[in-house]
């Protein structure tokens, strides 16, 4: 078959398909699904699901923590052998950091990587890759949803090669919430967080305890469980893989990845076992890919409690959730509704995006499996309120009204080289000085253009914002009146005259603050976001910083540091600001991220 692309394939649309299994296997992978073998995908061996018990991630502590990126091993199924993965610690994943609001905390982070499971799949003409990239592979930690000072946000470009890290300092200033830590290096996100690298970091306040008798009421302890869910597809070996289908060659970026297997907190379609009573179920969309509709198999009410920027005003009652990639929902789940001994299945009922359907990627329909013990368990009611009332925390309010509009843009152009589709923000790429420069203490209204036929889910990194809400949008109309030009000179349609429905305002779980939204595909998706100035922040959000923050840890001791500009490092270079990007993490890579700055 002569190399083309998956989406030379498809008449030069891009596709987002899914991640691949290296041994070319085919057959029924899904639980209780549909048969998936088609003839341009890869698929998992058939495993039995709900046979290995879900994991409870380790918590760490403290005001300083050590932090190592290694190379390391897993077993995702019981029927698997263990296969090679990158790990926060060890094994898969990281440690869930706990911290406390007003209690900083110092991330001393170490890439002692020294082999990356998808070496083989790196695409070096991706932002300067080369094939050093491939064995000394290039790390930069994110805390997702962090509201930190912009040396410490985990800059694309503020990389560190095995051997070298740097601190991390996280101020804690926000309200209560579940964040999470990830893996941001230019280029190899994708790679690096489906090989493991992502954790939960959970932040509590005087509110939000996470203790027992909580002023909120809410449960904690054995009671309160964390849920990275993704997605994979496995080889027979134990192996993950980046690659979906042969079309595309080994090596090239393909631009999404639809599993075909669930993985819950790092096992595929585990089981727990609960307490007949009330849980706090964390649920964080760690995926490269999809957007998934989650509810339970019996259809039960559950209530959403809270989303990325804490909690929301009052529960939402409701039968389903709609999540991400980055993405967060806190539920209140009522197993007590279980008769002991019986089961209950957490379930996604959307469908692959229209494109990734395409090719033949379908639904991954099931997550994990809860039977109810005979114990009982948390037997608190479900609050009333969360927020606004003595002892609480203020409530959310009503939306701002923006000083500033800003049109921005979400594109599928191409570009001269194989496969030719890239992923764009303002149809620019990420080296662009095109870039937003909101205002600090100004309150702006994003109106994010989506004129491509699948969801991106787009996140600011510092910020929470509002959702105002959505309206399909008459793309072809609209690209006709303000056609999209060349690849890399901006782009920013405005939607108001094409818009074919009135606004829909946000579903009950995004009336709270929130730091990534999904753009509905033909649609304009309207927010709300107030920049806070360096006062309010305590920290200057533009300050600008440089790349010899990255220390050369080789020393016998891991406490002796010099500059990485020292060694073998490229000379020094100047940062500044931040980025806001599309999460699904292949359209990151290439191109869907640019920088932005608040300035004064």
């Amino acid at each position: 078959m002569r190399n083309i692309s998956r989406r030379t394939l498809l008449t030069g649309i891009a596709v987002g398909a899914g991640a691949g299994a290296t041994g070319l296997l085919a057959g029924r992978a899904t639980a209780d699904g549909p048969d998936i073998a088609q003839p341009l995908l890869f698929h998992s061996p058939t495993l039995t699901p709900f046979v290995d018990e879900l994991p409870v991630l380790e918590q760490v502590s403290g005001s300083t923590i050590e932090i190592d990126a290694v190379s390391s091993t897993h077993r995702f199924h019981r029927d698997l052998p263990p296969g090679a993965t990158l790990a926060y610690g060890d094994g898969y994943l990281g440690p869930v950091i706990a911290a406390h609001r007003g209690q900083p905390t110092e991330i001393r982070f170490r890439n002692r990587l020294n082999a990356h499971p998808f070496a083989a799949d790196i695409d070096t003409s991706l932002h300067g890759l080369s094939e050093r990239d491939r064995v000394e592979i290039p790390t930069s930690l994110h805390l997702h949803g962090g509201v930190t000072p912009p040396e410490s946000d985990g800059h694309p470009e503020l990389i560190s090669r095995p051997g070298q890290g740097m601190t991390y300092r996280f101020p804690n200033r926000q309200e209560a919430g579940m964040l999470w830590y990830h893996d941001h290096a230019m280029a190899v996100t994708r790679l690096n967080v489906y090989a493991g690298l992502a954790g939960i970091y959970q932040l509590r306040d005087e509110f939000d305890t996470g203790e027992a008798g909580n002023p909120l009421g809410l449960p904690s302890g054995e009671f309160d469980l964390p849920l990275v869910l993704q997605e994979k597809i496995m080889g027979s070996d134990g192996s993950q893989s980046i690659r979906s289908t042969p079309v595309v060659p080994q090596g090239r970026w393909e631009g999404g990845a639809v599993g075909d297997v669930g993985v819950v907190n790092g096992k595929i379609w585990p089981e727990a076992r609960v307490a007949r009573g009330l849980y706090r179920l964390r649920l964080l969309n760690a995926a490269s890919f999809s957007v998934w509709d989650l509810s339970f198999s019996n259809g039960m009410v559950f209530w959403d409690v809270g989303m990325e920027g804490g909690l929301l005003d009052a529960p939402a009652a409701t039968t389903r959730i709609r999540l991400a990639p980055g993405e967060r929902a806190d539920l209140l789940v009522d197993f007590a509704l279980l008769e002991p001994g019986a089961t209950v299945e957490l379930r996604n009922t959307e469908d692959a995006a229209p494109q990734a359907a395409q090719i033949g990627a379908v639904r991954m329909p099931v997550f994990m499996r809860f039977r109810a013990d005979a114990v009982r368990g948390f037997a608190g009611p479900v609050p009333a309120t969360l927020r606004g009332e003595a002892g609480q925390p203020r409530a959310v309010g009503p939306i701002p009204q923006p000083q500033v509009v800003r049109n921005v843009s979400l594109s599928q152009p191409s570009d001269v080289r194989l496969p030719p589709s890239i992923m764009s923000l303002n149809n620019l790429r990420f080296h662009s000085d095109d870039i937003e420069m909101p205002r600090q203490g100004t309150v702006e209204q994003w109106n994010i253009v989506n004129a491509t036929p699948d969801p991106h889910p787009v996140h600011l990194h510092l910020v929470t914002f509002r959702v105002l809400g959505r309206q399909a949008v008459n793309t072809l109309a609209m690209c006709a009146r303000q056609p999209q030009p060349p690849l890399g000179i901006k782009w920013t349609p405005d939607p108001d005259p094409f818009v074919v429905e009135p606004l829909r305002g946000p579903q009950p779980w995004e009336t709270g603050f929130k730091d990534t939204v999904i753009c509905d595909p033909n649609s304009v998706t309207r927010i709300v976001v107030r920049f806070l100035t360096a006062e309010e922040l305590g920290f200057d959000p533009d300050a600008a910083f440089t790349t010899d923050l990255v220390q050369d840890l080789r020393g016998p001791e891991r406490g002796h540091a010099e500059p990485a500009a020292h060694h073998d490092h490229p000379a020094a270079h100047t940062l500044q600001g931040y980025v806001w990007h599309c999460h699904i993490l292949d359209h990151e890579d290439h191109d869907m991220m640019l920088k932005y700055r608040t300035v004064t």
